[in-house]
């Protein structure tokens, strides 16, 4: 079992059912979707395209898919999870754009937005003692060779590399797409995704997610709204 924290719009949000749809599976229900039809993008290339983002459901990494600790048990992580969102202010991210990261495409913040990374970094601290320490092989899995100093001492310190400094906000949308349907993917995404972006969101609340089994599905095991959230 290892669990997670990252930022999901709630259940019945819109972006949380257009985001479902698109990857293929609904983090909160568990339903599962057909591939949508394009005519530059048939429905075996997209279910293929999207395959890595459908197994983690649609999210934001704040803290990285960890273990518990030994000293810890679930029960424990809730309370501290429970009481760090209603200590915790809502707040919005203020535009929302679509982005390629590399090869894959994410929505992304239109801007640097410091409250953002001060609230992912202080997720980060605060669930620290809930995390076990990486194993020498999910360490390896992360390719420390080709990371930064301060990622290779982010690995260390926080089991993830991109957190704090190196923190950028991304809600994934496709896998790696090859650089000869970055076009067509960028071009439907654009059309699919026009009712979010160019607008603000709002950073309403703070999910755990858990993977009972490595390699299966990510789940949302809560999704807990944080102070001032509007319901």
């Amino acid at each position: 079992m290892r669990y997670a924290l990252y930022f999901s719009p709630p259940k019945d949000d819109p972006l949380t059912g257009a985001a479902s749809l698109w990857l293929g599976r609904n983090a909160f229900t568990g339903e599962t979707y057909p591939a949508p039809e394009y005519e530059q993008l048939g429905a075996p290339e997209q279910f293929e395209l999207t395959a890595d983002p459908r197994r983690y459901g649609f999210h934001a990494t704040i803290k990285a898919p960890f273990s518990l600790a030994s000293s810890v048990t679930e029960k424990d992580l809730m309370t501290v999870a429970e009481d760090f969102a209603q200590r915790t202010q809502a707040f919005e991210i203020p535009e929302l754009v679509l982005g390629q990261l590399g090869r894959f495409f994410a929505l992304v913040p239109g801007s640097l937005h410091q409250p953002l990374q001060d609230f992912a970094a202080k997720v980060v601290r605060s669930f620290e003692p809930f995390r076990a320490t990486l194993s020498e092989a999910d360490m390896a899995r992360r390719n420390p060779e080709k990371l930064s100093d301060s990622q290779r001492a982010h690995l260390q310190r926080w089991g993830y590399p991109y957190v704090m400094e190196d923190f950028g906000f991304h809600m994934t949308l496709s896998g790696q797409v090859p650089e000869t349907r970055a076009q067509v993917m960028k071009a439907i995404l654009t059309e699919r995704f026009a009712d979010f972006i160019g607008r603000p969101l709002s950073i309403s609340g703070l999910a755990v997610f858990i993977e009972e089994t490595r390699g299966a599905p990510f789940k949302v095991h809560s999704w807990l709204p944080l102070a001032g959230a509007k319901s």
